[in-house]
């Protein structure tokens, strides 16, 4: 019979240094994950789905404000009023503003967005804006998330269907689940070589629609801007399929508005002044006509590549500088404009509510006919201000602070 088998005490060192490499192991791997530098916290029980206010309000009183920087304008997602600054994320009681959920890493915020009832972060790593994480609007739960490289600052502007992240230098465009479905501009060229169309580009505005993202884009060689239209969801995502591009006859252009069929682009350098030139989807030159915008109104466009815009059904309303620019829905003409806006507004019980100065007043959406101003105190602020609605609670995005006011 063999002798039982002994363990030396080389045997026993050797174990015991497995054992502590492994654990050494665990730990750098606990210590450098995402779950380590992530709490979580979901809501108790779902938020309530809203329900539209019927009419809009005759009287305006705050309700409560909360730090939210990283919104561009009030986020509102499937019962809950998205918040984000810092590196943390809220979903907040509309009426109250009390926090029912959250959710917080070790990184910046570079943007916070409501997309398919649904909050989206974006975080900034060494690889920019590039860590992306979706939330549950009605109790916080994570959904999907994705990780890809990003210009260090950029805008997320969504169209139902897709949510495009736009940077100076590249974009990308995700379906519902977060994967890619469009990466356009800079790339890494030893996984995808010469797929992209042109390099060295300046990505200065973008919109969209389901069918096609539209991008103003500034490229080495141009005499001008050149705007292109895009697949927003081409059969490879690394390889854009363009449907049209061209060159525009000045530069300093912005997208406005994009329909099925056609876009309108803001001209603020053409001759004469500045207009709004509305192409077809395969770049043809449809139409061109001036606008009533003012010297500050342009000045007043920032590097941001999304313009405010609201949607009423008759027209789509963007907001450039001090003046809102009503464009009909069907052919993107001018149909009415008005001065001293703060920003973009919200459709509530039919009529257009727009923020102005120390009040919200009303618009009739088709013809621009100025209704009743409601007083607001703003506390101070004069800048910008971007609205929207939770129910029956009236939001303002007042730059880094958001505001909720009841009637």
């Amino acid at each position: 019979m063999l002798a039982p088998e002994r363990r030396s005490r080389r045997d026993l060192l050797a174990a015991t240094a497995i054992v502590v490499v492994v654990a050494v192991a665990a730990a750098v791997v606990w210590v450098r994950s995402d779950a380590r530098a992530t709490t979580s916290i979901t809501a108790a029980s779902p938020l309530s789905a809203l329900v539209p206010a019927a009419a809009s309000p005759t009287t305006l009183t705050p309700l409560w404000t909360a730090p939210s920087a990283a919104t561009r304008i009030p986020a509102v997602a499937a019962g809950a009023v998205v918040t984000g600054d810092g590196s943390g994320v809220q979903g907040r009681d509309p009426s109250t503003g009390a926090v029912v959920w959250s959710y917080t890493r070790d990184l910046a915020l570079c943007a916070v967005a409501a997309e398919w009832s649904r909050a989206v972060a974006v975080y900034r790593d060494g690889q920019g804006c590039s860590q992306v994480t979706s939330l549950e609007g009605a109790t916080g739960e994570r959904g999907p998330q994705r990780s890809s490289e990003a210009d260090d600052a950029v805008s997320l502007t969504g169209d139902g269907t897709y949510l495009a992240s736009v940077g100076s230098t590249r974009l990308e465009v995700w379906r519902s689940d977060l994967v890619r479905t469009l990466e356009y501009g800079r790339v890494d060229q030893l996984i995808s070589p010469g797929f992209q169309p042109r390099s060295g580009c300046t990505l200065r505005s973008a919109a969209s629609v389901p069918a096609r993202l539209t991008v103003v884009e500034t490229c080495p060689g141009d005499a001008a801007d050149r705007l292109t239209l895009l697949d927003p969801a081409p059969a490879d995502a690394a390889k854009p399929e363009i449907r049209a591009s061209v060159l525009l006859p000045s530069s300093g252009a912005r997208v406005l508005a994009v329909t099925a069929t056609e876009e309108a682009v803001l001209l603020p350098e053409a001759d004469g002044g500045p207009q709004v030139a509305v192409y077809s989807g395969s770049g043809v030159l449809v139409s061109q006509e001036p606008v009533p915008l003012t010297a500050a109104d342009l000045a007043a466009l920032t590097s941001s590549p999304v313009l405010p815009t609201v949607a009423t059904g008759a027209v789509t309303v963007v907001t450039v500088g001090a003046t809102a620019l009503a464009l009909g829905s069907s052919d993107l003409a001018l149909r009415w404009s008005t001065a001293g806006v703060l920003g973009a507004g919200t459709l509530v019980g039919g009529a257009l509510l727009v923020p102005t100065d120390g009040a919200v007043t009303e618009l009739d959406p088709t013809t621009g006919t100025v209704g009743r101003a409601v007083p607001v105190d703003r506390g101070g602020w004069t800048g910008p201000v971007q609205l929207a609605t939770a129910g029956p609670v009236l939001l303002e995005q007042r730059g880094p602070t958001l505001a909720a006011l009841g009637s």
